[in-house]
């Protein structure tokens, strides 16, 4: 196998990586609203926030490697750290609530 089969399966790797973060966000917040308890869901929410941490890893490493225009890495890096922050707000706000089955 050649080296440009090995890079290959590199970029592959890290592009499923970064397709998989991506997607599990939104599916552990649908999940966790689906959730019986508030607490399960902030669980869940939790859980996305820190799918967006590995993503934002994923991103910056595809920039260093190449794999991805610096400008670009900083717009989707951006963007996740907003949605992070809208979970973090999310996740206070349900915390500071009584709690409550749905």
């Amino acid at each position: 196998m050649g080296e440009g089969s090995g890079q290959r399966r590199k970029i592959y790797g890290l592009t499923s990586q970064i397709r998989r973060a991506a997607a599990s966000v939104p599916a552990n917040i649908a999940e966790g609203y689906g959730r019986e308890s508030t607490g399960a869901y902030v669980q869940f929410l939790k859980t996305a926030r820190g799918l967006l941490r590995e993503l934002e890893t994923h991103l910056l490493l595809a920039a260093r490697l190449e794999m991805l225009e610096g400008k670009q890495a900083i717009a989707l890096i951006t963007d996740a750290e907003s949605i992070g922050k809208m979970l973090h707000a999310l996740v206070r706000t349900l915390q500071m609530k009584k709690p409550a089955v749905r």
